[in-house]
């Protein structure tokens, strides 16, 4: 498949952070596109969640497109507006409402109604404004500043993050029951080195556009050139993929992008953050010392006999061999992280309050790990 996805054509060239393109042929962008299309057919709220750059705005407008749902597309980014701004672009206001407010107007809720209203940055918003939404997503009406008369709404919402909301609820920046709301059919956005089928036919795409806007004749790419793009990680992802080629069609010569002509500058960019990563305490613990630790608890090869230990657990009567896998693996990330909740949830990938219930259901909350008895095998 190859399928893209572009902005509306006024868009295309705006200055702006924004994907302006999705082209769907690495396999996990395929797989993608089938979700979004099945969550499309709904009328469930959607939240994206993806870095800058990957492209949540296009993903948005192909939910709104594929969804036949009458009314406009209305695309808000929540991080653009101040406070006290924010509010009466949302919701509306009345005339005399606040200073300035000379004359009665609709907000973007009513703007979009009978269509779909996409947040961006919705992350960004204040926790007043979040019980605002809120209330407006569980009685689907809306009220304008200065107002006592709810207005009817017909609006599908799409919100879109490039932040965690999970971990800002944990940190009581976002309410949960808010989050729980938006997240009715969540879509994870892979960043653009996570999917690497696409960034070649992307790479082509943009050469197309900008060597017509740059009145150029064909333009090759160099071998070296493709495998430099390939294996670069693209911290900006699309919209950096996008000022690459477009500065590499402006300094080339002959007709022809090499190497040098991409300038990846940005290499460093996300190595050094996963070198970080794996410098701090957040790291996912050694493999190699949970086998060993699953050799010394479970009284067997761990490391080199893992299929026979899979093949007991199908097999045999045992059937709290995955309780003990289990236990061990939890152990193991808690005494790697030195009894930090927090660094062990990070580390196995799951909230605090999981690692909580975990470590409870173990035995191993409140207590010296050194001084925890060996699980029996």
């Amino acid at each position: 498949m190859n399928k893209l996805l572009t902005l509306p054509e006024e868009q295309r060239f705006a200055l702006t952070i924004r994907a302006k393109a999705l082209l769907f042929h690495d396999p996990r962008s395929v797989a993608l596109l089938a979700q979004v299309e099945r969550i499309a057919r709904s009328e469930a709220t959607a939240l994206i969640i993806g870095e800058t750059g990957t492209g949540k705005e296009i993903i948005a407008r192909h939910l709104h497109a594929e969804s036949q749902r009458s009314g406009p597309f209305i695309a808000v980014n929540c991080g653009a507006f101040s406070e006290s701004l924010i509010d009466a672009e949302l919701f509306g206001h009345e005339a005399g409402a606040f200073t300035g407010a000379k004359q009665a107007r609709a907000g973007w809720f009513e703007a979009a109604n009978g269509g779909t209203l996409f947040l961006d940055e919705i992350g960004d918003l204040s926790l007043g404004l979040q019980v605002k939404l809120l209330r407006v997503l569980q009685e689907r009406q809306v009220v304008r500043l200065g107002s006592r008369k709810p207005v009817a709404l017909d609006v599908r919402l799409v919100a879109a993050t490039n932040v965690q909301l999970d971990q800002a609820v944990n940190a009581k920046r976002f309410r949960a029951d808010l989050y729980y709301r938006l997240s009715v059919a969540t879509i994870h956005l892979p960043p653009l080195y996570q999917r690497p089928g696409d960034i070649l036919p992307l790479a082509h795409h943009f050469v197309g556009i900008y060597r017509e806007k740059l009145k150029l004749g064909p333009v090759q790419l160099t071998s070296e050139a493709a495998q430099g793009l390939l294996g670069y990680d693209w911290p900006g992802n699309i919209r950096e993929l996008e000022n690459v080629i477009h500065y590499a069609l402006i300094i080339s010569q002959n007709n022809c992008i090499n190497l040098d002509d991409l300038r990846l500058v940005g290499a460093l960019h996300r190595k050094n953050n996963e070198a970080e990563r794996v410098a701090s305490p957040a790291v996912p613990f050694n493999l190699a010392s949970l086998a060993k630790e699953a050799d010394r608890t479970l009284g067997n090869d761990f490391q080199t006999n893992l299929e026979d230990l899979f093949l007991k657990f199908l097999h045999t009567s045992e059937v709290n061999l995955f309780e003990q896998v289990e236990a061990v693996l939890i152990k193991t990330a808690f005494d790697f992280c030195g009894g930090n909740q927090v660094q062990a949830a990070k580390a196995l990938g799951i909230t605090r309050n999981m690692l909580r219930t975990q470590l409870k259901n173990h035995g191993l909350l409140g207590v010296v790990l050194d001084d925890v008895p060996e699980l029996v095998s």
